[in-house]
């Protein structure tokens, strides 16, 4: 199967995990292309026969250029299976609510883009402190004590499950 694992990033631990999503996928014998989503001009989506979709939540928000990418192939990617894959700090605790607005922030992406993925999954994040300015560490480290986890502003932490993600991407190039 030929997929495209397409990515918006902003600190890194997205494209991590599409680059991680490409290894595993052609480890399984599939014919994969890795591209940032800024990097898609001229790309011939329909040429594929899956595709995965990977962006951070900021703000409320999933990356512009994914948007963009995923409004302007809507078409194309409606017609094969897809996966959307939704990358948040939030994904990384057990809040109900912050849980449903990663969902509404999800279903809102894609309807806004005209895109209906065949999955949604939220993939925990990771504080990138080695990435940080000093007022966006310090907000970070805000936020991680406001939900009580100890950081270490020096080093960066991971929350991704990384056996989770593999069994998604197992399920979901099985399916397809």
């Amino acid at each position: 199967m030929r997929i495209l694992v397409c990515y918006a990033s902003t600190e890194g631990q997205t494209r991590k995990i599409a680059r991680f999503c490409a290894d595993r996928l052609f480890g399984a014998g599939h014919s994969v292309e890795l591209l940032n989503a800024t990097d898609t001009e001229g790309l011939e989506v329909g040429s594929f026969d899956a595709a995965i979709l990977a962006g951070s939540v900021h703000v409320g928000r999933v990356q512009a250029g994914l948007k963009e990418f995923s409004a302007a192939n809507a078409n194309a990617l409606n017609g094969m299976s897809t996966l959307f894959l939704q990358v948040s700090l939030a994904a990384a605790g057990d809040d109900a609510e912050e849980r449903g607005d990663l969902d509404r922030i999800a279903h809102a992406f894609c309807d806004e883009a005209g895109w209906t993925p065949g999955a949604i999954h939220q993939v925990a994040g990771a504080f990138r402190f080695t990435e940080y300015d000093f007022f966006r560490s310090w907000a970070m480290r805000y936020i991680a004590r406001q939900k009580g986890q100890q950081v270490d502003p020096r080093k960066d932490r991971e929350y991704t499950d990384w056996d989770a993600l593999a069994r998604i991407l197992e399920d979901w190039a099985g399916a397809a």
